[in-house]
C-alpha cells in the first residue's frame, strides 16, 4: 500500500475510536433528552452525505476511484499537503466535539440543561466541527488523489454544513436569546474573524 494512503488509513482508524464515545453518546442523548428539535432535511442529509464520504475515503484508501501512480509521483507534494489538512483538522474536530460535553448531540437540538459552548475552540469560532470536517475530508480527498471525494465534499458536503450551522444558530438565538447574541458578537461564524 502507498505509504501516503497508508497513513490516511491509520489516521482515519485512530480518530474514529476517538470519536466513537461521543458519537454513541450523541445518540442516545438526542433520543432521550431533547427540548427543541426542528423539523428540517438539515438533520440528515449533512451526517449521510458526511457517510458517503467516508465510504469514498476507506474505498479510496484502497485505490478505488483514485487517479493513478503517475499522478500521485506528480503531486507527491500536494498529496503530503492533504495529509496534513487530514491530520490536523481531524483531531481538531475531535477537540471540538469533546469541548461541548454534554451539549453535544449528532442532531440539531437543545437538550434539557443545555449549556452554550463558549470556549475553547468555540471561543473564536462557532462551529469548528463543521470547518474542521470539511478540511479534513478535503485533506484526506487530496492525500489519496480521490477523483470521488474532492467533488462530493466542495459541491455537497460544504454547503449543506454551511446550512446546518446556521440553523443551529437560530435554535441557539431562539433558546439563549441574549446570551447567543452577545457570544456571536465575540466569534467568527465557521472562520475565525468573520461573522
Amino acid at each position: 500500500m502507498d505509504p501516503v494512503n497508508l497513513l490516511v488509513a491509520i489516521n482515519l482508524f485512530v480518530s474514529m475510536t476517538a470519536n466513537w464515545g461521543g458519537a454513541q453518546k450523541g445518540l442516545k442523548t438526542s433520543i432521550t433528552k431533547v427540548v427543541d428539535r426542528p423539523d428540517t432535511f438539515l438533520q440528515k442529509y449533512p451526517p449521510n452525505v458526511a457517510m458517503i464520504i467516508l465510504i469514498l475515503i476507506i474505498a479510496s484508501i484502497f485505490e478505488l476511484g483514485t487517479l493513478g501512480d503517475i499522478y500521485k509521483q506528480e503531486h507527491h507534494t500536494l498529496r503530503i499537503v492533504g495529509l496534513g489538512l487530514f491530520v490536523v483538522f481531524s483531531w481538531i474536530q475531535v477537540a471540538a466535539y469533546k469541548s461541548l460535553g454534554k451539549s453535544y448531540a449528532q442532531d440539531i437540538v437543545i437538550l434539557k440543561d443545555h449549556k452554550l459552548c463558549t470556549s475553547g475552540l468555540y471561543k473564536f469560532i462557532r462551529h469548528p466541527q463543521y470547518i474542521s470536517q470539511f478540511l479534513s475530508d478535503l485533506g484526506a480527498g487530496i492525500a489519496l488523489m480521490s477523483f470521488t471525494v474532492v467533488p462530493i465534499v466542495i459541491i455537497f458536503e460544504l454547503p449543506l454544513f454551511v446550512l446546518r450551522a446556521r440553523a443551529e444558530e437560530k435554535l441557539l438565538s431562539k433558546h439563549f436569546k441574549n446570551e447567543f447574541a452577545d457570544y456571536k458578537k465575540k466569534s467568527g461564524f465557521i472562520f475565525p474573524f468573520i461573522g
